[in-house]
């Protein structure tokens, strides 16, 4: 429902005041005739498309003594008679219980996170000096109205993602993963163009886009948030250490047996050094200190286990495949 609230009403002669003589004034101020302007018209049109129920209520100015009197203090007895008695019939008007239904916008009913995309966009257009004109108006109703589709819609993907994968929710394959991350976006943008919306496809078009883009961007973290909870990928960084580790210590001892001592020297200084990596990194994991160099450590270990460790595994199992096929056992 829309109200117009039209206070010091002075006219009371050709609209009488109250909810009556609000619904004469407001019919002949929301009718539509050809020499209005183009803007105009469609406003006109858009509040009776908008709205379910709208009407008006004229209030009587309060008094001159509430107006110029710097010492008014709200006493009632200086407050006009006329403005006390409608006043008395505007409040329940307003606020009985029959009479406080579900906001609704466009036949969509409004939540709180909706509501709070109204109040975004309308404050928007209101930061500047001068009044927004009636297109930005009802553009911004429009882009509140679609924000609000985009944020409703998201808000049913993270929950039920949060259902499959969040808190401490199990490790999921991250093929059944994504599977349900399709899915689940699928059945998300599906609400948000079965929500009725304002402004025509065209314009909803960029703000399913939007919904789109944060709804990967959701996925992102959700992987990241998955993973965690894989064990075999937590120790990722201990585990390429200690192949590191035990590497350098086979080729120091090989080379030293040989008399090549200075690259078994190089290679003790290697194992050295990762010995002291991996101390320092089971350190950061449990004390929780230094995490930006923890995570220094992480990217190192994992590029060279992608890079080196990895390919090196491999070859190896794939030279292991082909000795099997040339010499298969009898």
């Amino acid at each position: 429902s829309l109200i117009f609230l039209v206070r010091d009403w002075s006219f009371p002669y050709e609209f009488s005041y109250g909810a009556d003589g609000g619904a004469k004034f407001l019919e002949k101020r929301l009718k539509v005739s050809g020499n209005q302007h183009e803007e105009l018209q469609n406003v006109r049109k858009h509040i009776h498309s908008c709205f379910t129920n709208i009407s008006c209520f004229l209030l009587p100015h309060p008094g001159l003594k509430v107006a110029t009197n710097p010492n008014f203090d709200g006493k009632l007895k200086e407050i006009d008679d006329e403005f006390i008695k409608n006043l008395k019939i505007l409040i329940p008007w307003l606020l009985s219980p029959e009479s406080l239904d579900i906001k609704e916008i466009n036949g969509n009913k409004i939540t709180c996170r909706g509501l709070l995309e109204y109040f975004k966009a309308y404050i928007k257009i209101y930061q500047g000096e001068e009044l927004p004109h009636p297109k930005s108006m009802l553009q911004a109703t429009a882009e509140a109205n679609n924000l609000a589709a985009v944020a409703t819609a998201k808000d049913t993907y993270n929950k039920k993602m949060e259902e499959i994968c969040g808190g401490d929710k199990p490790f999921l394959a991250p093929n059944d993963l994504q599977t349900k991350h399709l899915q689940l976006k699928e059945e998300s943008v599906k609400l948000f163009r079965g929500v009725k919306k304002m402004g025509g496809e065209e314009f909803s078009r960029r703000y399913l886009q939007q919904l789109e883009s944060e709804i990967d961007e959701l996925y992102i973290q959700y992987i990241k948030h998955n993973d965690s909870k894989n064990i075999f990928h937590a120790a990722r960084t201990p585990a390429t250490l200690f192949v590191v580790i035990f590497i350098t210590y086979v080729i120091a001892g090989v080379t030293g047996f040989i008399g090549l001592d200075i690259i078994a020297s190089l290679c003790n200084m290697v194992m050295g050094l990762t010995l002291i990596t991996l101390c320092t990194w089971a350190y950061i994991r449990y004390s929780g200190e230094y995490r930006e160099l923890g995570a220094v450590i992480d990217q190192v270990a994992a590029a060279l286990w992608d890079q080196a460790l990895y390919k090196l595994y491999s070859a190896a199992a794939t030279h292991r495949h082909l000795y099997h096929q040339a010499f298969p056992a009898p």
